[in-house]
């Protein structure tokens, strides 16, 4: 018999998440791999999720989202970031950023086009554009002052007459680095230059620390009318098992990955999207205070990491700390993150798995602090055993 999976995924296995999680579960090692917390949402929205299937929203919601969370969705970006929406027509609910971001590259990609991301990535990323039949081109952010950065020529540089779309992560998982204003009028400059449309993943746009301000690209001058702008409710609100994201973009834009997301998942669940509406609409002042906790906890870890001997790099936003493990004498990520659980009960993410040059990303590491105090502190406990 063939090869059953297709040529273009073949380079795709198991995921790092899901390989980490399970060597977690089997040592009994604890988990600061994976980005999901160990504590619930906000109770009100979890009630109002129940409220809504007790009450019979268990059938197929309208494919474009529940009227009230589109509401929802539309004065949330207006409210924070002066964007006009439309519900309807300009506003699109996914099951999750994740399906947002292949629904989008499979709606607005042809086979052989070039998408340009910036590495270290988020794996999807890769898999939805092979999953189109086009080209990742990545553009490499290296630690410049202690955050990570992109150079604004090799950006350029990686644009092509085949270059259709860049995706930009801000605030960006794996670095935990928050795009500036100037960052982003490179960006944006470009796009408009080339022609290009920029999908933006900013799940993490309520999640950022030290004063330091999300901009989404489609507020800079001639941007909105090219960007596919992607949030989600599970980094939000700390409910990442409802998978609830959505898409704001013209109207155009809209019908075209509407156009691919109806065969895909058709729809998404309509009490997680009633109660998400909810969420948005009052239970701000919670995250406000998940985000005061999590910058917290990121100090916590932070200085726990540096007295393990690890070089640390002060992420401005996400769940995630970089470090760098060769002051600790190791030079290789991958194989010391499949070690620790045997070293020392940990578990944490190996960066270079995230880049096309994985040499460019082989001395990092991340750690994730959306965890309680104790098991924090536990961790930095057992990883001090690695400078003996």
């Amino acid at each position: 018999m063939t090869e059953p999976l297709v040529s273009r995924m073949r380079a795709f296995g198991t995921t790092i998440f899901a390989e980490m999680s399970a060597l977690a579960v089997q040592t009994g090692s604890i988990n600061l791999g994976q980005g999901f917390p160990d504590t619930d949402g906000p109770a009100a929205m979890l009630d109002r999720a129940v409220q809504a299937i007790v009450s019979g929203a268990n059938q197929y919601p309208p494919g474009p989202g529940v009227p009230e969370l589109r509401q929802a969705v539309s004065e949330h970006r207006a409210d924070h970031y002066g964007l006009d929406y439309a519900a309807d027509g300009e506003i699109l609910v996914t099951v999750g950023a994740t399906e947002a971001i292949a629904a989008a590259v499979l709606a607005l990609c042809e086979a052989g086009d070039e998408v340009i991301a910036f590495e270290p990535y988020y794996d999807s990323y890769a898999a939805s554009i092979a999953l189109a039949g086009a080209r990742l081109v990545a553009v490499t952010m290296r630690p410049v002052e202690g955050r990570f950065t992109f150079d604004p020529d090799e950006l350029r540089a990686a644009v092509t007459p085949r270059t259709r779309a860049i995706l930009v992560n801000s605030p960006h998982n794996p670095t935990g680095t928050v795009f500036t204003r100037a960052e982003l009028t490179v960006i944006a400059e470009l796009c408009q230059e080339a022609g290009l449309i920029a999908i933006t993943d900013e799940v993490y746009e309520h999640l950022t620390f030290d004063g330091v301000e999300h901009i989404p690209l489609a507020t800079l001058p001639g941007m909105r009318e090219r960007t596919v702008m992607i949030s989600s409710a599970g980094k939000t609100f700390s409910v990442t098992g409802w998978k609830t994201g959505w898409i704001c973009a013209p109207a155009s834009l809209i019908t075209a990955v509407q156009t691919v997301k109806q065969f895909l998942t058709f729809t998404a669940s309509a009490p997680w999207q009633l109660a998400v509406a909810y969420g948005l609409r009052n239970e701000l002042e919670w995250v406000s205070a998940l985000c005061d906790g999590l910058g917290h906890k990121r100090d916590r870890l932070m200085e726990g990491l540096t007295a393990a001997g690890f070089e640390v790099l002060r992420p401005s936003g996400t769940y995630f700390v970089q470090t760098d493990i060769r002051p600790l004498g190791f030079e290789d990520g991958l194989e010391l993150t499949r070690r620790l659980p045997e070293l020392v009960g940990v578990v944490a993410i190996p960066t270079q798995v995230f880049y096309d040059h994985p040499e460019r990303g082989r001395h990092f590491v991340r750690f994730a602090f959306c965890k309680k105090d104790e098991v924090i502190d536990e961790a930095v406990t057992r990883l001090k055993r690695l400078s003996a």
